[in-house]
């Protein structure tokens, strides 16, 4: 019977150790909260009226630090700590009920119980020193140099250090000051992020220079979430395994790509043949016809109703005016490959809902923008000549978002700059909010037609132009 209880009697004192150690570590970690409230001014100082006054208020210097982001941080970790003990018991508990049948060969090995104190106890407490480590309390405004921006409220919100060092202004070295003439640099996130704090830290959480894992539509989930921009990543993309040239450019414009070039984990199809529109699981709604380029040459060359504008006749309108311009459309790149023939360069925004849109731009030779409808245009003010949209805001778009939209895309719209609606189609019940969204611009009409797309639907093409705005 010695033998049998030697094994045990040992596991039970070491885990009765580490009750005592993890005990010992609560107190600790209570004792330097308290501490760092304390620092701050959340505590009662003086006498009972100036009590009264300070009570639930922080010293000067402190009034924009978020002490909720440090309690939860705190209570986070004390829940941990709060798991790991009743872990540890129940373990225990457990091991004696199973040790009264069991005999000398079948008592806990070795291995096995450093495999526990390893996954169960050390990685554990290993997470609760590091989110510890990682409470920051800001210098009070005496410290702090003059003019330099707060500390970012989100630090002590978000757990994962990658995350972290990336939303922490970065101050130049030797202090000089940097091209823009600023002394620090601020990465952005979009705000949103913060209600999507768990799937950004999944996305951020990765091995520095390794290799990132196959999540890119785990970060386009965020984008379309409003967290947008999402944060940079230093870690490596991932390309398709057996990738190969692409085509030169006067093959690549209405050619297939291949479909090795292309990373398929993501989609419900394996190639671009599955992609056709005749195939009703190929995970897609939208632009159902975009990869049968036979048929998306004939786009803008040849109409079948009113609605259809001709690239030769818009072009017309502003003879060797037209030089760059923006598509904000779902597709693969059709209209880009059509205005290049034309000498034109046009810019495609695209997302892949479903299908590899920005990677069949890319290889026909073309600029894919990856971008949200969430996001301001990457353009300086009054720079483009032409935007162009269609099969985007069909019906859907809320009337103020539509509004900020399309002033943002007059901000970037030049003087005399063209707006091509193709095809815009909604409700005919809708259709007077909608064609006051885009008339109260006052731009020129060039072109207006309004034709039947069912009973209940209705299309609406334009091609309008900005007025000068010379202030």
């Amino acid at each position: 019977m010695e033998r049998v209880c030697v094994p045990r009697c040992n596991f039970t004192r070491i885990m009765a150790l580490l009750q005592i150690i993890l005990g010992i570590f609560v107190i600790l970690i209570s004792i330097a909260s308290l501490h760092r409230f304390y620092s701050v001014g959340f505590f009662l100082h003086g006498t009972d009226e100036d009590s009264c006054q300070k009570f639930h208020t922080i010293n000067d210097g402190y009034a924009d630090f978020d002490l909720k982001a440090l309690n939860d941080r705190v209570e986070e970790v004390l829940i941990r700590l709060s798991e790991l003990q009743d872990k540890l018991e129940s373990t225990i508990q457990k091991m004696d009920k199973e040790s009264k049948g069991r005999s000398a060969a079948k008592t806990i090995a070795r291995t096995e119980f450093r495999m526990f104190l390893e996954e169960e106890v050390i990685q554990p407490l290993y997470s609760v020193h590091v989110a510890l480590r990682l409470i920051r309390i800001p210098q009070p405004d005496a410290v702090r140099a003059p003019g330099s921006p707060m500390e970012d409220p989100l630090i002590n919100f978000f757990t994962v250090e990658e995350t972290r060092k990336y939303i922490t202004g970065k101050g130049n070295r030797n202090g000089r000051a940097s091209v823009y003439g600023t002394n620090k640099t601020y990465n952005t996130i979009g705000h949103a992020c913060v209600l999507m704090r768990k799937e950004l830290e999944e996305y951020m959480n990765y091995d520095i220079g390794s290799y990132c894992r196959d999540d890119w539509n785990l970060a386009q989930r965020l984008m379309l979430g409003g967290c947008d921009p999402l944060p940079r990543r230093r870690c490596l993309a991932r390309a398709s395994r057996l990738y190969q040239r692409p085509l030169p450019i006067n093959e690549s414009l209405w050619t297939m790509p291949d479909d090795r070039n292309v990373r398929w984990s993501n989609y419900n199809c394996r190639d671009f043949k599955c992609l056709s529109s005749r195939n009703p699981r190929r995970g897609f709604s939208k632009c159902t016809g975009c990869f049968d380029l036979h048929k998306e040459k004939l786009k803008w060359v040849t109409n079948t109703s009113l609605a259809d504008f001709l690239i030769g006749d818009v072009l017309a309108v502003k003879p060797g005016e037209i030089r760059i311009g923006l598509d904000i459309s779902i597709g693969t790149g059709s209209f880009a490959a059509r205005m290049r023939e034309r000498n034109v360069t046009i810019v495609s925004t695209s997302f892949n809902v479903g299908a590899p849109f920005s990677e069949t731009i890319a290889l026909r030779g073309l600029i894919p923008l990856y971008a949200t409808l969430n996001q301001r245009l990457p353009f300086f003010d009054n720079t483009l000549d032409l935007i162009h949209t269609s099969v985007f805001l069909d019906g859907w778009i809320d009337l103020q978002l539509l509004d900020f939209v399309l002033f943002d895309w007059d901000r970037v719209l030049r003087p005399g700059g063209l707006l091509w609606v193709d095809k815009f189609f909604c409700n005919r019940k809708d259709l007077d909010d909608y064609m006051y969204m885009i008339l109260q611009f006052r731009y020129k009409k060039h072109k207006w037609v309004v034709s039947f797309k069912s009973k209940d639907e209705v299309y609406l093409s334009a091609l309008l132009e900005k007025p000068p705005r010379s202030l």
